[in-house]
């Protein structure tokens, strides 16, 4: 039931949210304000929390993307950190390896500039508060692997439990050809993150925050901005119920790919684009040791686009391949139109989004995912089909697809759009939207959105077990039809070689 003002805690700002959309977005948001005792009204369409396009890794400082800035590299590492500090118990802690196909026209010596301005950046973040050393040590944040050692590496046996940062190394210096690449292999603290136990996480503190309603199965139908009373009607239609009303002092859309619905509704003009995304799951039974993630560069949109392997427990792995036979499809990449906000997929995206994949289809690409991974890891290619695809569209602001770092945006009166590309952005939609509240003096000005007390502010999301957040996770995984492996923990903290 929504909470009438008379109803709220004495002590929390007389305020009403409206936040449309349960996805990573929205939820954090809806969660940091539950948090600090504000009256939040959550809608979600689905049947759960946080189930949107596939987040499988952190972006802890941009590496995947050697064709995005600097900035955006610097930007990405500091709200990983943010992320860490707030859902410590969603990682998977493993490092990240790239690799640079011979046949591939980039260098590792092109990719050291970046990656030694965010170690000093990385170093920088500790100094100025120790709590920010959430990826180990500044000195391990990446490692090169030359010929010699990795030769060396391939000798050893391999580790169970991968315990040092070459631990890591062992399986990929074994099954990899080193002559198809381009050396050193590059380690970096890029640590995974697990949608299952974000959600698991999110829908857990709600539960335990009265200050929060959170209604799924429900479509937001009609948003209207009120005059007299500041702020805007939210019609909205819960499953199999009547139509109903509520007025809130704030809208914040948080939809994700159909954030222009919402414009359309109101008339608000947007630049985005909106691209449908897959990865495939595949199960490698005989997998050895503790694998990290692997990134193979290549050229996105090309039959050699970049390959990406996710490991998580009992041999189960995350894949994507940057062709349009694996994770992009034909037709994929759509823009905003001067009649809409809202860019549209076409009928076979919307109904693998709204209906379902047909088994062949799950089949097919999942198999042509192996085989783009066996190119490198001949061993790989005895891997079957784990489990449903992880998909869904993302939103990208604006008219440039290389976008990563991306947050907020205002609109009219009273009215915010979380824009987030990467999942570890949504904190920082939540702070924007806090300053924002206060600059319009809905929020007391003493409410601190400052970075070194952000853990403090999560109260109750931070004293959930890691067990109870992994029991409803997996649950979570079965729900959608994903191995429950997907839902469990990965590694640990590693110590120097």
């Amino acid at each position: 039931m929504i909470k009438s003002d008379s109803q709220m805690s004495a002590s929390a700002p007389t305020l009403r949210i409206g936040i449309v959309g349960g996805g990573m977005a929205g939820s954090t948001v809806a969660l940091r304000l539950a948090e600090l005792g504000i009256n939040v009204v959550l809608f979600e369409a689905g049947k759960t929390l946080v189930n949107g396009p596939p987040i499988c890794h952190l972006h802890a400082g941009g590496n995947l993307y050697r064709e995005i800035s600097d900035e955006q590299c610097i930007t990405l590492l500091r709200q990983s950190i943010d992320t860490l500090r707030v859902y410590p118990k969603t990682a998977n802690i493993r490092p990240t390896v790239i690799a640079i196909p011979t046949r591939d026209e980039g260098s590792p010596n092109e990719l050291l500039p970046r990656l030694q301005k965010l170690q000093t950046e990385y170093a920088a973040l500790i100094k100025q508060n120790p709590n920010n050393s959430v990826l180990g040590a500044a000195s391990d944040y990446f490692k090169l692997y030359d010929r010699e050692t990795l030769e060396a590496l391939a000798k050893r046996d391999t580790p169970q439990s991968a315990q040092l940062l070459d631990d890591w190394m062992i399986p990929v210096a074994k099954n990899l050809n080193l002559d198809e690449f381009k050396l050193p292999l590059i380690l970096v603290q890029e640590y995974g993150l697990s949608i299952f136990r974000i959600a698991s996480t999110v829908s857990l503190a709600f539960e335990k925050l009265d200050s929060c309603t959170v209604l799924t199965n429900t479509k937001v139908t009609h948003i209207q901005h009120q005059q007299e009373h500041p702020g805007w009607r939210i019609d909205y239609q819960s499953d199999g119920q009547a139509e109903q009303s509520i007025n809130v002092d704030y809208l914040i859309n948080a939809c994700g790919y159909r954030t222009g619905t919402l414009d359309d509704m109101h008339g608000f003009k947007r630049d985005r684009m909106v691209e449908f995304k897959a990865a495939y799951i595949a199960h490698w039974p005989d997998c050895q040791g503790e694998w990290p993630e692997v990134i193979f560069h290549g050229e996105r949109g090309t039959p050699d686009g970049m390959a990406q392997l996710t490991p998580y427990p009992d041999g189960y792995f995350q894949l994507h391949g940057m062709t349009e036979e694996i994770t992009l499809f034909k037709e994929g990449l759509v823009a905003s139109t001067e009649k809409s906000a809202q860019p549209m997929l076409n009928s076979l995206f919307n109904r693998k989004l709204t209906d379902k994949w047909y088994q062949d289809e799950i089949e097919r690409r999942t198999a042509k995912a192996v085989d783009h991974v066996a190119q490198f890891i001949p061993s790989f290619g005895c891997a079957t089909v784990g489990g449903n695809p992880m998909f869904g569209a993302q939103q990208i602001p604006g008219d440039d697809p290389s976008l990563r770092a991306a947050d907020v945006s205002f609109a009219g009166d009273r009215y915010a759009r979380a824009e987030i590309v990467k999942a570890s952005s949504a904190l920082t939609v939540a702070n924007a939207i806090i300053d924002k509240l206060k600059e319009e003096a809905l929020l007391p000005i003493e409410i601190s959105v400052e970075r070194t007390e952000l853990p403090q502010q999560f109260p109750i999301t931070k004293s959930l077990p890691l067990n109870e957040i992994t029991l409803l996770a997996e649950h979570l995984a079965h729900e959608r039809a994903c191995p429950l492996a997907l839902a469990r923990p990965v590694g640990s903290h590693t110590k120097k070689q």
